[in-house]
């Protein structure tokens, strides 16, 4: 499939987050194409224990039940992944941009992705993928997202 949407931990914890002054608009880009969403295995475990610690145990447990039931596709990491991932770490080490957001920008770049959905501008807009995907919410045009 092309056209994936792949997500960042701070993308997922403003579709969790109701509170969240970017919950509309991300929830807004999910129901557009929620089949497009794909979450790297790798980000799994920093989304549940930041909505754990954020969020509370409910809400950490209901993105948990959307994962088995599919609401998300979870891509895992290849050793290219984690390779790839280090690289950029390295790459951009004044960011240091860890782990998690490298294999984000890795599963991106190998599977093609029209963008990636983050509100970490910080280390995404800063790092130079070879396929270049958008960063999304902030690469679309406002309208797009009108509830």
């Amino acid at each position: 499939m092309r056209g994936w949407i792949v997500a960042d931990t701070s993308a997922v914890l403003a579709l969790l987050d109701a509170d969240s002054d970017d919950h509309a608009r991300l929830v807004a880009l999910w129901e557009r194409r929620p089949e497009a969403w794909l979450i790297p295995s790798a980000v799994l475990p920093e989304i549940d224990y930041l909505a754990r610690q954020h969020l509370g145990v409910k809400a950490a447990r209901a993105f948990l039940s959307d994962i088995v039931a599919g609401a998300f596709i979870v891509e895992h990491s290849t050793a290219d992944d984690v390779r790839r991932a280090a690289e950029l770490d390295r790459k951009y080490s004044r960011l240091n941009i860890g782990f998690v957001d490298g294999v984000v920008a890795a599963v991106a770049e190998r599977l093609h992705a029209t963008a990636i959905a983050t509100l970490d501008l910080r280390h995404f807009s800063a790092i130079t993928l070879q396929t270049a995907p958008a960063i999304y919410p902030r690469d679309l045009v406002p309208s797009i997202l009108t509830i």
